[in-house]
């Protein structure tokens, strides 16, 4: 093994408008080794990774690969120098087979001319058997798991000859039987002496799977320790600078009025494809209804639906404790009764990019006092708001006037969280909350949707960190092929490994037991 095949040192980078994302940062990755890179959002990893891999030009530093300095100027050089990155979001063509992603640019020729499908196949089949990937060839990429999905992208990158693969939060939406088999997979990659940075939030999978760790904080390279060396905690304190108590602690909840009622909803998608099938419970104040699933089986669909964003349905939705249908109202009207909605896509239903902080968190109330004063809007109301909040939910920015496409992803986040948490909500549905989140912002808000159930309000958390499904919620159901797979009314006695075998549908319960312990008549 070469100590320090790869190192970054003393990298800066400025953007355009005066943000400094990376100050003399240093990363130094040894061959053959799993190396962590953490840090909260908004830390500088996702530029520092950038730079490595062409997307951005450092201002300062330099990169040195295997102990010569090299310039990687976009992602096709550094491809060439054996670099390869993998993002969170998958980047593959649905409707094309697995052999057809993997070798697109690089498609094998008959006499130069005519691309060669059977050399494609072989190729890739051989690939896979090299780095023991279950993958079939000829599979369409929309019919594969998530945890397929991830494979393919992860070949991708090593079939173009990458031998340092970065893997941004690569289990983001793993269940944990697909986790586990990732991370032998990883292992043996690392054993044929390939090199892997792993980009996580998840300080157990990091302790579980990593050699060593890097911490970036506020931009800067914090520290570098052998895994084996810290704790779980350790690696936290340095991360956002004070200890975080990983446990939630709750008060009893006392159950209310229903806010939130589903009967029978059944939804197609291509005319005659069930994505949702007979779908029923209810969710009353005072309660955190935990939704876990591997994404793609309904759980988009249903937020989508109880939120007015998607009215073709079938079946019966009635929200709010005025259990009003959903499809006879507005957005505005559902938000008016006390509807609260956190997207799992906020940067389409959650903010405006172009806007400013201030702009995004008066979106939902600017027509209402105190921020409107006859024809005109009450300026001073909506700076001490805006200030407010931004304080009370700790947003990272310049000031309130700052574009928030400017904002980390965390930080946007937080602005949504502002937003949203403070409607006076009698129904929040959070879908995905936290996700891409840093564990300091992910305590945050999950805290706070605690203390919103505290007070009264009933709350549907749709998730795919288990973790958090099964930290904050009082009860959960599973979602697996559109159905509710299973229904347990006390999320504390649940088991992550037991969550998993429902959402990969190797267990289900009966329709009699789901519908008896979901109280949905």
């Amino acid at each position: 093994m070469k100590e320090n095949i790869l190192v970054m040192e003393n990298i800066r980078k400025v953007y355009s408008n005066g943000f400094i994302a990376n100050e003399n940062v240093t990363l130094a990755v040894n061959e053959g080794e799993i190396h962590a890179l953490v840090g909260e959002n908004g830390a500088g990893k996702s530029t520092l990774m950038k730079v490595l891999f062409g997307v951005e030009k450092p201002d300062e530093g330099r990169i040195l690969l295997n102990g010569e300095e090299v310039h990687i100027d976009n992602p096709n050089a550094a491809i060439k120098m054996g670099i390869g990155m993998v993002y969170q979001h998958f980047m593959l063509v649905p409707s094309l087979t697995v052999t057809e992603n993997l070798v697109i640019g690089m498609e094998p020729r008959k006499d130069g001319i005519f691309y060669d499908a059977a050399a494609a196949t072989k190729m890739v089949r051989e690939a896979a058997a090299k780095y023991n990937f279950d993958l079939d060839p000829d599979a369409k990429i929309r019919d594969l798991s998530v945890g397929q999905k991830q494979k393919v992208e992860i070949l991708k990158v090593l079939i173009r000859g990458a031998k340092i693969v970065i893997l941004d939060e690569p289990t983001a939406v793993l269940t944990p039987q697909e986790t586990r088999e990732l991370f032998v997979e990883l292992k043996g990659l690392k054993k044929q002496g390939y090199t892997v940075i792993f980009i996580s939030h998840k300080l157990n999978e990091v302790k579980e799977l990593c050699d060593r760790v890097t911490v970036m904080r506020a931009g800067k390279t914090i520290g570098h320790c052998n895994v084996a060396d810290v704790t779980e905690a350790d690696i936290s304190r340095m991360m956002v600078g004070r200890d975080i108590v990983m446990e939630i602690d709750k008060e009893k909840n006392t159950l209310g009025e229903t806010v939130l009622s589903v009967q029978h909803v059944t939804k197609y998608i291509l005319g005659t494809k069930k994505i949702l099938d007979d779908v029923s419970f209810r969710i009353r104040r005072g309660e955190i209804l935990g939704v876990a699933g591997v994404e793609g089986n309904g759980q988009k669909e249903i937020s989508e639906i109880i939120t007015g964003l998607d009215r073709d349905f079938e079946g019966t939705v009635k929200a709010t404790p005025e259990l009003v249908d959903v499809r006879n109202c507005s957005i505005r009207q559902l938000r008016e009764k006390g509807i609260a909605h956190i997207s799992e896509d906020r940067m389409t239903y959650g903010i405006v990019g172009d806007g400013s902080i201030a702009d995004n968190i008066i979106a939902d109330r600017y027509y209402k006092p105190p921020y409107k004063q006859g024809l005109l809007l009450n300026q001073k109301a909506i700076n001490e708001n805006t200030d407010a909040l931004i304080k009370e939910y700790t947003v990272k920015c310049d000031n309130r006037e700052q574009p928030i496409r400017m904002l980390s992803g965390g930080n946007m986040q937080k602005v949504v969280t502002a937003r949203e948490f403070t409607t006076g909500a009698s129904l929040i549905v959070a879908n995905q909350p936290t996700r891409g989140i840093d564990i300091g912002a992910s305590d945050f808000i999950r805290r706070r949707l605690v203390d919103l159930r505290t007070a009264g309000a009933g709350v549907l958390l749709i998730s795919a960190d288990l973790n958090e499904v099964l930290e904050v919620s009082d009860s959960l159901i599973v979602m697996h092929n559109g159905r509710i797979a299973a229904y347990f009314p006390d999320a504390s006695k649940v088991t992550e490994e037991e969550l998993g075998e429902y959402m990969l549908g190797v267990k289900t319960m009966s329709p009699e037991e789901v519908k008896e312990v979901a109280d949905c008549e």
